[in-house]
């Protein structure tokens, strides 16, 4: 094999690589918003820190070459700006959950996204679904009932918050698929972090919770620098592997947020919750499979 083909057959390689470490950030951002919030910090700040962090940052970005207007203008602001109202609701919605709901419920409730993706797109971007792809649907929602239980005992009125989250993620998934190749990935980062620090700075001025320690406030300023970073590194990614090669790869979010709850706050996943999360699993690797084909 010549170098340049041993080159370009580790380009998939690094972008799973890379994959896995945006994982990882996005999961110290859930693990460090459940350690605030159970400290009693509100949603609203800490979702507030979220998109603060990551404006400044995104900003950085973009004016690195100058302040000039033409740099952050462009032809889709409100598209940009109803897919980041999206992210940001979903963002509140999840750490305020994440208050009462342990890591693993949340996230694999949250990852029946990529099957609402495949339902909408029926409706949303008019495509064919085949049987195949009707039965990881069903299957996917089998699992998320399996998990969130709604009739019995250990049903929390903010699994019904997550499974909006998980809907929610799916209709932002579809405008990002409809913008990308459209603008530019530093410009939709910078109108995201722009939107959520003007829409939740009231809120987090109204419930701000002042830090008693640094290390409090290390970890607030960490959700922005993590979520910056993951969304840089998951974007990075697809310049390496196409979406088939990295998709299965998002699971290890499950595996993060596995280890982070039991360590950090002494808790395993039960039966149900690892059933449901099988079956949702399944049902996206169905889907992801099928797209493959």
């Amino acid at each position: 094999m010549t170098v340049a083909a041993r080159s370009t057959a580790d380009l998939p390689r690094l972008g799973i690589v890379l994959m896995l470490l945006a994982w990882l950030l996005f999961s110290f951002v859930d693990l460090g918003a459940k350690w605030l919030a159970v400290a009693g910090f509100p949603a609203f700040q800490l979702a507030f820190m979220r998109y603060a962090g990551h404006f400044v940052i995104s900003l950085g970005v973009i004016a690195k070459g100058g302040f000039q207007p033409s740099r952050f203008h462009t032809d889709h602001p409100w598209q940009l700006i109803s897919r980041a109202l999206l992210l940001i609701s979903a963002t509140v919605f999840n750490f305020y959950a994440l208050r009462f709901l342990p890591l693993t419920a949340v996230s694999a409730i949250m990852f029946s996204s990529p099957v609402i993706v495949c339902f909408l797109s029926v409706f949303v971007l008019k495509e064919a679904v085949g049987p195949w792809r009707w039965f990881a649907i069903l299957l996917g929602f089998v699992g998320v009932l399996v998990i969130v239980r709604p009739f019995g005992a250990v049903f929390h009125p903010t699994m019904l918050l997550i499974v909006y989250n998980a809907t929610a993620l799916a209709l932002y998934s579809i405008m990002t698929r409809r913008l990308s190749g459209v603008v530019s990935v530093d410009t939709m980062q910078f109108y995201l972090g722009l939107t959520g620090t003007v829409v939740l700075l009231p809120f987090a001025v109204w419930f701000w919770m002042q830090p008693e320690n640094l290390w409090s406030m290390i970890v607030l300023i960490g959700l922005g620098v993590f979520g910056w970073g993951g969304h840089q590194l998951l974007t990075n990614a697809h310049r390496f592997g196409t979406a088939n090669q990295l998709m299965p790869f998002t699971y290890s979010f499950l595996i993060y947020m596995a280890i982070w709850g039991y360590l950090f706050f002494d808790t395993v996943p039960d039966a149900s919750t690892l059933t449901g999360a099988a079956l949702i699993m399944g049902a996206g690797l169905i889907i992801w499979k099928r797209e493959k084909r």
